[in-house]
């Protein structure tokens, strides 16, 4: 195997002009359709994790007075918290259709451009 060929070609591809502002582009559309489902889900799990542990601690007497009131108090935070959970995947799931379907025409043009081009 000649090292010295295989070097000068990794060298010359280094150098080479690359045509690759349409993939960036393409990458960059589908982050760009993707992204208002990523928030969304990322932001409603960590409220609703934060609210389920907040119910836990007062319905177990780790924060608040203890009572029958913070007790119950507790289990209804935590109860929204959970609910909070439950629903996060599949609203995630329809925003992240609903952006899909927004940049479809554009991700699918510039994907057909870049396949026809090779």
């Amino acid at each position: 195997m000649n090292t010295d060929k295989i070097y000068a070609e990794q060298l010359a591809n280094e150098y080479a002009p690359k045509d690759t502002s349409k993939v960036v582009a393409l990458r960059k559309l589908d982050a760009k359709a993707k992204l208002p489902a990523n928030i969304f889900t990322y932001t409603l799990g960590i409220i609703s994790a934060l609210l389920m542990g907040v119910g836990m601690c007062l319905s177990m007497n780790v924060i608040g007075s203890g009572t029958t009131g913070m007790f119950v108090l507790g289990v209804i935070i935590g109860v929204i918290g959970l609910i909070g959970m439950g629903i996060n995947y599949p609203v995630y799931k329809k925003i992240l259709v609903r952006g899909k379907q927004k940049y479809a025409f554009e991700i699918m043009e510039l994907a057909k451009e870049i396949s026809e081009k090779e």
